[in-house]
């Protein structure tokens, strides 16, 4: 099966996608809320992005001193142009829009350029502070990474989860890389990665191993390993 043909010219910026998961093959635990978005216990998996943070930021860090985790998330995160996220991952809940809620990452989120979020229920764009704008789109994946690689140009796009978001990118082919950070705890139950089978081949071409966490990238290809 060839992988579908995307919207565009055929020079169009990289797209990636990037999640942490458990070596049972969850993204978040049992039991998401507002006030707990990755269920009880799910905030672990990312432990080892929140001490990378907290190790750059030592004053008495040594120079040259090398940390894994920092150069992966740093890689990831240079030259990208825009982000495709779930609702989920902006913010949770389901239904109709709380117009005062404006997500998980408060009045100055992370991300510094333009976000779509896959919604089913229309929003007006919504502006923060810090160069991000939240973009709500109801028409699906494919019209949300049109409109991201737009306003991206030659930078890339970045799929930022959750694992409904990266799911629908791969089963329609549009993603070309995807990083998992494999943290080596066990969940037991959650939102799975990989809830069914999928047409592509995940070929890893870099592992990268640290103390608390195993990097993968992985070049996605179409149709199922032979």
């Amino acid at each position: 099966m060839s992988r579908p043909a995307r919207h565009g010219p055929p020079d169009m910026t990289e797209v990636i996608g990037q999640l942490s998961v458990s070596l049972d093959g969850y993204v978040a635990a049992p039991g998401q809320s507002r006030a707990d978005p990755l269920g009880r216990g799910g905030l672990r998996l990312h432990e080892w992005l929140f001490a990378a943070e907290r190790r750059r930021e030592r004053p008495d860090r040594p120079a040259g001193e090398r940390d894994v985790d920092a150069e992966v998330a740093a890689e990831m995160m240079a030259g990208v142009g825009a982000y495709v996220m779930g609702r989920r991952m902006f913010g949770g809940g389901e239904g109709g829009w709380d117009l005062d809620w404006t997500g998980w990452w408060g009045e100055d989120p992370p991300w510094h350029v333009p976000v779509f979020v896959l919604t089913h229920h229309p929003r007006a764009s919504l502006p923060m502070k810090g160069g991000t704008e939240y973009h709500f789109v109801t028409e699906g994946v494919e019209v949300a990474l049109e409109r991201a690689r737009a306003v991206a140009g030659d930078l890339k796009v970045s799929v930022a989860g959750g694992a409904s978001a990266v799911r629908q990118c791969l089963a329609a082919g549009l993603l070309d890389t995807l990083w998992l950070h494999v943290v080596p705890i066990v969940l037991g139950g959650g939102t799975p990665l990989f809830d069914g089978p999928l047409d592509v081949t995940l070929e890893p071409v870099r592992v990268l191993p640290a103390p608390t966490v195993t990097h993968v990238r992985y070049r996605v290809r179409p149709g199922s390993p032979r």
